[in-house]
């Protein structure tokens, strides 16, 4: 090996190695072994941010925002309140729903298509009395599923048809995938209807994670200040640092027996104000003897805590791998003195925080418990970046656009499919048109696009250029080939389809494409074969990541909903990807022959 075959090897190693660990986002971690690999000059200076301005980048970043629209225009929405019914059974159920999200998935961004049904599923389940775990799973597969379908369903599609066109001259086109996907995913949403569901471990089918985590009763009590209190004379948030040490929530406070509107934090307190907390028992205890307070008698607090529901609100919400509070603590973005918003608890793969929620760190997946004034509410929780898991009604959809909206998205796709325009502008001349129709406000544009895909994608593209330029891609294809001696090109094309889910299961599935894609073509160059068969298998087995929660964000984001484990995802999973294997291989020698 060569000394920048040496380097790269390391470095993606160390990249590899990093993702899976997941302690710094992934975008951070290929933004660093870009400056790394450009410092080693193994990339060279003037390629080293051409990955940002790669079509594969930019197309994934459009999509983000063709996805944005969908849902502002209620198009979601429409379909999916149309899907959902109460009176269905549970088969019924996880096979339409699923066949909605494979649907959607396939003209919009799987990650978005989730996000806006997975509030109806668990809703759903709710009306049902059923737990959410036996459904959202399914759902999440069937997203994942969906996605395979056409060139812009997820990112490693776009990736492979880039590469090709590097690599061959001419990329795929926007249905080259669809038979190969459809195959896969009527197989895949069949088996998660009829079999995969039974598969979830029956301890999380017993809990509800979002139910336990809202069941705040015990916790809400009354307690008054008598006139020899230290807190008299002070506001409410003036005892941030009382509450906070005894681990309580002061959620208003009542006056000659009229609640003050809100939380009630500019308000001065006086003697035989209540004000009405939550806390466990011993934590009241604690307040009580710190501040001097008195218990008040009566059974009143949780009617005070009701009673006023024009003015303060609960909301569930679910927090995803971008969002503003991951890997950070209400504390962090002072979210009480700022916002008026509490965080009341955290529900983690089923396990419910209630001491010391402030200055938890939050991961991706968890469920939080978020307490506010009902006008401020929506926009903290998109603040926050997390998604409600109520139905949704905290965006105003602009219904009376989502013909106008579908329209524009179809002529686009159209003119792409017909080879009038070049994918990326088509889809720049639809975002256009959607922001200027209000579809997609300005303030949104950039909030509609996964910034850290987009930098993980600039900053991977060079590298794996110079990986391929430096010969790595073939010291890989030629490892592989040789453990793989004498065995034909369809096993040999199996194998990299196993060996690239494999990989996605444990890092980014963009990351995986990046890499494999390369490798797929060198493989074929050395057996002979048409490159094509090896390159769809890659964009197929880079999207079945289904046996971790971390392989893909659609699993990363039913984890706390679920109350799932780490463990829990390879059940349903394992068999998923058996069965993609064996659709997936005759399907793609059908339609893509050696």
């Amino acid at each position: 090996m060569t000394l920048d075959q040496i380097i790269l090897f390391i470095l993606l190693l160390l990249v590899f190695i990093f993702l899976i660990w997941g302690r710094w986002r992934y975008d951070l971690v290929a933004f660093a072994a870009l400056s790394v690999a450009v410092i080693a000059q193994v990339v060279p200076a003037d390629q080293a941010f051409a990955g940002f301005g790669h079509p594969a980048t930019v197309i994934v970043a459009l999509v983000l925002v063709v996805s944005r629209a969908l849902s502002n225009s209620g198009v979601v929405e429409w379909i999916a309140r149309h899907a959902t019914s109460a009176s269905r059974g549970l088969t019924g159920h996880i096979g339409l729903l699923g066949s909605v999200a494979a649907a959607l998935s396939a003209v919009m961004n799987n990650v978005a298509a989730l996000a806006m049904l997975m509030p109806v599923d668990v809703q759903a389940a709710k009306k049902a009395g059923r737990s959410p775990a036996l459904t959202l799973m399914p759902l999440s597969f069937a997203s994942i599923l969906g996605g395979m379908i056409t060139l812009i369903g997820t990112p490693p599609n776009i990736i492979v048809s880039q590469y090709r066109e590097t690599a061959i001259g001419t990329p795929f086109a926007m249905f080259d995938y669809a038979p190969v996907g459809v195959i896969c995913a009527v197989a895949g949403i069949l088996f998660v209807t009829l079999v995969g569901w039974r598969l979830i471990p029956q301890a999380r089918v017993a809990h509800d994670s979002g139910k336990e985590l809202l069941d705040i009763a015990e916790y809400v009590a009354e307690v008054a200040v008598p006139e020899d209190s230290p807190v008299v004379g002070k506001r409410v948030r003036d005892l941030d640092a009382e509450t906070e040490e005894a681990q309580v929530t002061i959620l208003g406070v009542v006056r000659n027996g009229r609640r003050i509107a809100g939380m009630a934090r500019l308000t001065e307190l006086r003697p035989k104000d209540v004000l009405v907390i939550e806390a466990a028992p011993e934590a009241i205890e604690q307040l009580i003897g710190t501040l001097k307070l008195e218990y008040v008698r009566h059974q009143s607090a949780q009617d005070d805590l009701a009673g006023d529901k024009e003015d303060l609100a609960l909301v569930e919400v679910v927090v995803p791998e971008n969002a503003r509070i991951a890997r950070r603590s209400a504390f962090d973005l002072r979210l009480l003195a700022r916002h008026d918003v509490t965080l009341l608890g955290v529900s983690r793969r089923g396990k419910r925080f209630r001491e010391s929620v402030r200055k938890l760190v939050i991961e991706p997946g968890d469920i939080l418990l978020l307490l506010g004034p009902v006008e401020r509410l929506p926009e903290v929780v998109a603040w926050l970046g997390c998604l409600p898991l109520a139905e949704r009604g905290i965006t105003v959809l602009k219904r009376d656009k989502a013909l106008l909206s579908v329209g524009i998205f179809a002529a686009a796709i159209l003119l792409a499919t017909l080879g009038v325009l070049d994918l990326a502008v088509a889809l720049a001349g639809a975002v256009v048109l959607l922001v200027a129709l209000n579809v997609v406000p300005l303030r949104e544009l950039y909030e509609s696009v996964e910034w850290p895909v987009v930098v993980l994608l600039g900053s991977l593209i060079p590298i794996g250029a110079a990986l391929e330029s430096t010969g790595g891609t073939t010291l890989i294809a030629a490892g592989i080939l040789r453990l793989a001696e004498g065995l034909s090109p369809v096993v040999i094309l199996a194998i990299l389809m196993a060996i690239t889910m494999s990989l996605s299961d444990v890092m980014n599935n963009t990351a995986t494409a990046v890499i494999a894609a390369p490798i797929a073509v060198e493989i074929a160059a050395r057996l002979e074969v048409n490159p094509d068969p090896f390159l769809m298998s890659v964009a197929v087995a880079a999207s079945c990541a289904f046996l971790t929660p971390i392989g893909h964000k659609n699993n990363t984001l039913i984890l706390g909903p679920g109350g799932y484990r780490f463990g829990d995802y390879w059940r349903m999973g394992l068999p998923l990807e058996v069965l993609v294997i064996a659709a997936g291989v005759p399907a793609i020698l059908w339609v893509w022959p050696l």
